[in-house]
């Protein structure tokens, strides 16, 4: 199972952006997913997760401003956010614990994408 990432770029602040991640594999089932950021010098931290039935849950500085969903169909995790601050930037990564037919249980990571937002 690979997870592949994208949808960062240069923002103005104010602006938006769409993320998506998109999983690639064969057998296998999803659990929750979510979205981490980590800005230079600082820890990796949650931004969103969303578990299989839907139920979502955000970082306090998100503030309304970010939507996390997930299309089963598509295997794709996305991050719609809204009113980018410069403190938003970083690279986002998205994140899984997935159940493969061959590794069973595990947590994977997408390979990142940077996210620049100008003021």
């Amino acid at each position: 199972v690979q997870l592949q990432a994208s949808g960062g770029g240069l923002v103005q602040a104010g602006g938006s952006l769409r993320l998506s991640c998109v999983i690639h594999g064969n057998e296998f089932v999803t659990s929750t997913m979510a979205w981490y950021r980590q800005a230079a010098e600082h820890a990796r931290d949650l931004v969103a997760s969303i578990t299989r039935d839907g139920r979502a849950e955000y970082g306090d500085f998100v503030q309304g401003r970010f939507t996390i969903s997930r299309d089963s169909a598509k295997n794709t995790l996305y991050l719609q956010m809204n009113t980018l601050t410069p403190e938003d930037t970083g690279v986002y990564y998205c994140n899984g614990n997935i159940w493969t037919a061959t590794r069973g249980n595990g947590a994977y990571w997408g390979q990142g994408t940077l996210v620049t937002v100008s003021s």
